[in-house]
């Protein structure tokens, strides 16, 4: 199953032309293509879908959202386990 999961944007830069940025998702951090939602700024709550910010969202609506999803179990589907060696 292929869901967009809300998560929160920790930072933004651009790399090479492409605008993007490390995402917090309860806890876990994944770099996320920014290039569909330009005006989104730290701090934003996007959807993401396949490591790319598809949205963005307000903050209630993530977060409820969010909590749907893990009580479904579908955010370690989705994001999968995070990194080895990586501090979230």
């Amino acid at each position: 199953m292929c869901l967009a999961v809300p998560g929160k944007v920790l930072t933004k830069e651009n790399i090479g032309g492409v605008d993007v940025g490390n995402v917090e998702f309860g806890g876990i951090v994944r770099q996320v293509a920014l290039g569909f939602v330009p005006e989104v700024a730290v701090g934003d709550y996007v959807l993401v879908h396949v490591g790319f910010a598809i949205s963005r969202v307000d903050e209630q609506e993530a977060k409820r959202t969010y909590e749907l999803l893990e009580q479904l179990g579908a955010i370690e589907e989705e994001l999968g386990p995070e990194p080895a060696g990586k501090d979230a």
